[in-house]
């Protein structure tokens, strides 16, 4: 056993050998704490409780339970859970797709994609078509006012072909002079011209009439389908609408 002058000869040796490494002029204290040993931090629960990759499990083909520390190539095709070391489910790992999998798996996402946005602007059209159409009264204006606008449009053509008409009247009575001889060409050309726009009014006359019957279906679609949401039916839950 050490004697007391011995420890403390040890000591004063280690004091000066420890004064030899610091630098000039520190401090007492800076001694201390360079004379104390570092201690090591205690473990925490987070560092002890898993492993940075965690523990990869699978069973394969034939029955038998793998594990690793990293993903495991017999178990690609399978899925794959990823444990903390405790024991306690971190992650799934699902399985990797083949090529032709991965494809069909997109074509799946994107049809689903589709049908989300149908399905919202399913919503978006009928929450739309109430805030427009809160009754079926104003509906009915609605549709009055379109009818009205091609109605006039028809009022005009009829006026067009009226006016046709009577300037076609002096061109057939001057053209009478000229049977049986060569009709002069300002004159036919007058003529020809007061054909085309007669033709042309003409078929402006059966579009404007193809015209009232379009809308007419489309507003009948239109409040078939809000009747059905004025009664409680949820927008979007009806599908798509007739279309004229």
């Amino acid at each position: 056993m050490q004697d007391a002058p011995s420890r403390q000869f040890t000591g004063r040796a280690r004091l000066a050998a420890l004064w030899a490494v610091v630098p000039a002029g520190a401090s007492a204290l800076a001694l201390a704490l360079w004379a104390t040993p570092a201690r090591p931090a205690p473990a925490t629960e987070s560092s002890t409780a898993s492993a940075p990759g965690g523990i990869y499990t699978c069973v394969d083909d034939k029955g038998n339970k793998l594990t690793s520390d990293r993903p495991i190539p017999a178990c690609v095709a399978k899925e794959q859970r990823v444990l903390n070391k405790d024991g306690s489910l971190r992650r799934i790992v699902p399985p990797t797709l083949t090529a032709d999998e991965r494809a069909e798996q997109e074509a799946i996402e994107r049809r689903n994609a589709v049908a989300r946005a149908a399905q919202a602007d399913a919503v978006r059209r009928d929450r739309n078509l109430m805030a427009r159409f809160p009754s079926e009264a104003v509906h009915a204006k609605a549709r009055e006012a379109a009818l009205d606008s091609v109605r006039a449009a028809m009022k005009a053509t009829e006026l067009r072909v009226a006016d046709l008409k009577a300037a076609r009247k002096p061109l057939d009575e001057e053209a009478e002079f000229y049977k049986g001889k060569t009709m002069p060409a300002r004159l036919k050309q007058q003529i020809d011209a007061n054909d085309a726009a007669v033709d042309a009014q003409r078929s402006a006359a059966l579009n404007q009439e193809a015209e009232l019957v379009r809308i007419n279906k489309l507003y009948d679609a239109e409040l078939s389908h809000l009747r059905k949401l004025w009664a409680g039916a949820q927008p979007g839950s009806l599908g798509p609408m007739p279309q004229p």
